[in-house]
Formats: C-alpha cells, sequence, structure tokens
C-alpha cells in the first residue's frame, strides 16, 4: 500500500511531501496524476494549480475527475490507470457523499490493492482514514454537513485517524484531547506543510506531527 496525507499549505513548505509522491511511482517518466476535487464548482482553477505544482516534481500527465457530476466510463478508466490518484481538499462531508454515491470508494480501495498511489490534502486526506470524525464537531473548525451524512466511517486505508491545519493552542489541544478519548484510532495532527508517508508497511512523518491518543498528547520524533 501507498499513500501520502497532506495537511495543506503553500507549494514551497509541501515540496518534500511533493517529492516524496513523485518517488513512490519510482520518479517514473510520463508518471500520470488524476486529480479528484471534492466539487466540480471552481475545480479547473485549482486543477491548473495542481498541474504547476506537480509538474515541477516530474509529472508529465493529469486528468481531472469531479465525482459530484456525472463521469463516463472511459474518464474513469483513464483515473484508475493513472500512477496517482489525488484527493483534493475542501467540505470532507460532501466529498465523502459524492465518492460514495458515484460508486467510487470500492474502486479506490481497488486501485491501492493493485499498486496504485493514493493521495489525500485535507479533507482527502480524512477520507483515507477510517472515520471523517476529525472534520466535525466537537473538534475546532467543522466542516458543514449540509449533506445529512451521517454514516461517517470512510476509505479505512490507515488504522488512525488525521487532523489537518493543527495549530497547538489550548482550546485545540482539549477538544482532540477529549475526542481521543472516544475514538478507537490515535489521531495524527499535521500542522499544513506536514504530513504522512506510507510505503507498504513503513510509515514517515513528514514536519512536526504529533498524535492523541486516549487522552494523551505525544510529539512524534
Amino acid at each position: 500500500m501507498k499513500v501520502v496525507l497532506y495537511s495543506g499549505g503553500q507549494e514551497p513548505s509541501n515540496r518534500l511531501i511533493h517529492q516524496t509522491l513523485f518517488q513512490l511511482v519510482n520518479a517514473k517518466r510520463n508518471a500520470s496524476m488524476t486529480y479528484i476535487p471534492f466539487c466540480h464548482d471552481g475545480s479547473d482553477f485549482f486543477f491548473k494549480k495542481a498541474i504547476s505544482r506537480y509538474q515541477k516534481v516530474g509529472f508529465t500527465r493529469f486528468h481531472c475527475l469531479p465525482v459530484d457530476v456525472p463521469f463516463t466510463q472511459n474518464d474513469l478508466k483513464k483515473a484508475l490507470r493513472s500512477d496517482v490518484i489525488y484527493l483534493a481538499g475542501g467540505n470532507t462531508f460532501y466529498f465523502l457523499y459524492h465518492l460514495r454515491k458515484s460508486g467510487l470508494i470500492p474502486q479506490l480501495k481497488q486501485f491501492v490493492e493493485q499498486g496504485g498511489v493514493l493521495a489525500g490534502l485535507s479533507a482527502g486526506a480524512i477520507i483515507l482514514t477510517p472515520t471523517i470524525g476529525t472534520a466535525g464537531p466537537p473538534l475546532p473548525h467543522p466542516d458543514d454537513n449540509d449533506v445529512k451524512l451521517k454514516n461517517l466511517r470512510s476509505l479505512g486505508l490507515v488504522r488512525f485517524e488525521f487532523y489537518p491545519h493543527y495549530t497547538s493552542s489550548p482550546k485545540t489541544n482539549k477538544a482532540i484531547l477529549q475526542y481521543s478519548q472516544i475514538t478507537t484510532y490515535p489521531i495524527f495532527a499535521c500542522p499544513d506543510g506536514c504530513g504522512i508517508t506510507i510505503n507498504e508497511h513503513r510509515m514517515t512523518f513528514i514536519g512536526n506531527v504529533v498524535m492523541f491518543s486516549g487522552g494523551k498528547k505525544v510529539k512524534i520524533l
């Protein structure tokens, strides 16, 4: 299994994660990426930014697949033939709702099982975990759940939860500590510019990642 979880932030702070992502496809010539935005509206702008960002580290072919509008079987086949599928940031509830509705959840799992690299940014990273619980209350800055999603189970590719855009403050730490006492999994909190990569059984932390588990906070060295 090869997955990459980004918190967010500007391009310079994420460059090491971008390079690591490219290395996971063995620095392949003509490496391809399918970009899946959380919604179709405004996706062209962010897709163009993603192209510019990832061309700099070696990717050459790009495809965009919004999942909240109909797509063709050819679009799906092209996505599943990519070296990397990238789940973008946005509203986590809306994104997961439409990934399920489109039927893409089992396809993404199979993609990873067959050796594809799956990356996620912020909401997209949360969706790689067992549950999107960190996107909602009682944690700070929750996403709106306008789609009324009740089942928060997600891809479950990793056995931890992910909290992006982490800043250490008494309010944030208290909320995550409390949440860590009621969830099954440890929570890795990542400041922007930081992330986690998994290459088969090897997990690598990039930047100052913090773990919350069982009501305790532990800095990852």
